[in-house]
């Protein structure tokens, strides 16, 4: 199945410039969406995982159900402010601005391992500001799983000796 098939493109947003891949339009389609989460699943299955991070939002979207169909734990990477509890937080760069990412202090036990999920890998930001946020804690990242890449942002330039996986790229 190719899955740019089911991947809106938006000109001009949220500013002038930059194509928006929109993943809503793979979302809506049950059979698509499951079948995108199944072919994930398949591409990180010979991974050692405990837990799958997602960063909000989107990184819910695609992480929560591959972590379900793994049979692991899911752990949400919220913005700042978004978590009760004790956080740890890290400032990172957007494509477009700049933003803080949190998660709670016991969220990750030392030795855990994680895959990162998320919708898209463009610059890497947000993705090393995960992988910061996991080893703070101790966890052992075993990969990165990506619905879309945008490579021509060089965000796998970030992960280096991190394993990236991705379904589709641009």
């Amino acid at each position: 199945m190719d899955f740019k098939d089911y991947i809106r493109v938006i000109p001009d947003f949220p500013q002038p410039g930059i194509r928006f891949k929109d993943i809503t339009t793979l979302l809506k389609n049950g059979d698509v969406y499951r079948a995108a989460i199944e072919e994930m699943k398949r591409k990180v299955g010979g991974m050692d995982i405990d837990l799958v991070a997602g960063p909000e939002a989107r990184g819910f979207v695609i992480g929560a159900p591959l972590a379900l169909a793994l049979g692991v734990g899911f752990v949400p990477i919220r913005k700042s402010g978004k978590l009760p509890g004790d956080t740890i937080e890290a400032a990172y760069d957007l494509e477009y601005g700049k933003d803080r990412l949190a998660m709670h202090k016991d969220a990750i036990q030392p030795g855990q391992k994680v895959l990162i999920a998320d919708d898209l890998l463009a610059t890497g930001g947000t993705i090393s500001t995960t992988i910061n946020l996991i080893r703070q804690l101790q966890g052992e990242i075993v990969g990165a799983a990506f619905l879309i890449e945008l490579s021509y942002l060089n965000g796998r330039d970030k992960l280096q000796g991190i394993e990236v996986q991705s379904l589709v790229t641009y």
